[in-house]
């Protein structure tokens, strides 16, 4: 490729994209980062499902109390973990930790394919997997990027989970999935250490933005203890804030979910058919989203700001669960359900990570985590419980529709509130 179409390639990029030159590896990296975990992750989510059907949508309160269990004893780990492992080595020793996880699966599922407590275990495990693999690989991006870079990359890098989905969304069920999932976690993991060799090869511009970290941090341990992260939380209003924001978002994603399972299992009664909805529920999803991601999430939190990402979905999807409080059908249940996934995915979540940019390295990982993981399960957990409450006043109650019609508008206002103490932090930390 000559010099002259190399340069227009590049500002081609530039422009349509909004990445830098020197950014293009970093975005590179992030976004295979991000396929190679969702692509893992498609491959064993509608069996998850299926699982949590099989075992009685009636009993799935107690699937996400025992997950939210799970949370705080892999909180636990992974604190102890970033505690004594220097910063880089963090994803590895977390990634290294479930690739021999699921090894173990793939030995129980060939020993007993129809243990029910096997399933269970695997329905909650998942669970965890998810959040905390997610959560290490934001943490890793915004410790590696400058304010700036995050606030134009951040949806660009979001991307790369839609694509994962997508490449794979439906097939599940075999053995060989468990061994491939393990292989593509571990080339993800490859990619995280990309990340931050980019960032020791490149100058750190933005002087002054963010916290000002000495040369080498990296290398170092975070130090601190197992319990760092849960206490940094209540110790800051700021984090407390994002901490209410995962809770509320959680509720409002469980009241969303058990009306899903419970239409999709009155509806579809045959398992394969279960499985193929939401197979094809994730296709239509992730191919939404990335296309929001690529070209307009960027632009629109250019335009109206942060408070756009985190407030806007949540108004729409109070305004869904109005709906479905008259409606609660399908078809409306899973037209509501793509909305919220495609906003959180596309909107929400670069929205959340950005406010990760404010914050010093060990709130970062410990705080991010314990905010990503129990946070969101307790959530998870707490509003399973009042879900249930709901459905004993009959099934698809609208008294439940309109509890999680409330639920999203005060998630919304807690965005907005956090998207104007964001700027406020970030307008203080620029002037130091």
């Amino acid at each position: 490729m000559s010099g002259g179409m190399k340069e227009r390639l590049c500002r081609g990029l530039e422009k349509v994209l909004n990445v830098k030159p020197c950014e293009l590896p970093a975005a590179a990296g992030g976004i295979l980062l991000f396929f190679l975990l969702f692509l893992a992750y498609s491959m064993l989510r509608p069996v998850r499902e299926t699982m949590g059907i099989a075992g009685g949508v009636q009993n799935l309160q107690w699937l996400f109390t025992a997950t939210f269990a799970a949370s705080m004893g892999i909180q636990f780990l992974f604190g102890w973990i970033s505690s004594k492992v220097r910063r880089k080595a963090i994803l590895p020793w977390t990634y290294g930790f479930f690739i021999l996880n699921l090894v173990v699966f793939a030995a129980l599922v060939l020993a007993c394919p129809e243990n029910i407590w096997m399933a269970r275990s695997f329905y909650v495990w998942l669970s965890v997997f998810n959040l905390l693999t997610v959560s290490v690989a934001w943490s890793v991006l915004s410790d590696v990027m400058k304010p700036g870079q995050m606030k134009r990359l951040f949806a660009l890098i979001a991307s790369g989970s839609s694509l994962g989905a997508i490449a794979l969304a439906g097939v599940a069920g075999h053995l060989w999935l468990f061994l491939a999932a393990a292989v593509l976690l571990a080339l993800a993991m490859l990619a995280g250490m990309h990340l931050h060799r980019w960032r020791d090869r490149t100058s750190p511009g933005g002087a002054g933005e963010g916290i000002p970290l000495p040369p080498g941090c990296r290398e170092r341990p975070l130090g601190g203890n197992p319990f760092a992260g849960a206490s940094s939380v209540f110790r800051s209003p700021f984090l407390m804030g994002i901490g209410l924001f995962i809770i509320l978002l959680a509720g409002t994603n469980t009241f969303l979910y058990f009306e899903l399972m419970s239409v999709v299992a009155s509806s579809f009664p045959d398992p394969v058919s279960q499985t193929q909805v939401f197979g094809v529920l994730d296709v239509v999803v992730q191919g939404c989203t990335m296309l929001l991601q690529v070209f307009l999430a960027g632009r629109i939190v250019r335009k109206f700001g942060l408070a756009a990402l985190l407030a806007a979905v949540p108004v729409l999807i109070s305004l869904g669960f109005v709906w479905m409080a008259f409606a609660p059908v399908f078809a409306v249940v899973a037209m509501v359900m793509a909305v919220r996934r495609i906003g959180e995915y596309g909107m929400v979540r670069p929205g959340r990570e950005m406010l990760n940019s404010v914050l010093s390295p060990e709130e970062k990982y410990k705080a991010k985590s314990f905010i990503d993981t129990v946070l969101y399960r307790g959530g998870d957990a707490v509003s399973a419980w009042l879900k249930s409450f709901f459905n004993v006043l009959g099934s698809h109650s609208p008294w439940a529709m309109l509890a999680g019609a409330a639920i999203s508008l005060l998630w919304a206002v807690t965005g907005f509130l956090l998207a104007d103490r964001f700027r406020k932090i970030a307008g203080v930390q620029g002037k130091e």
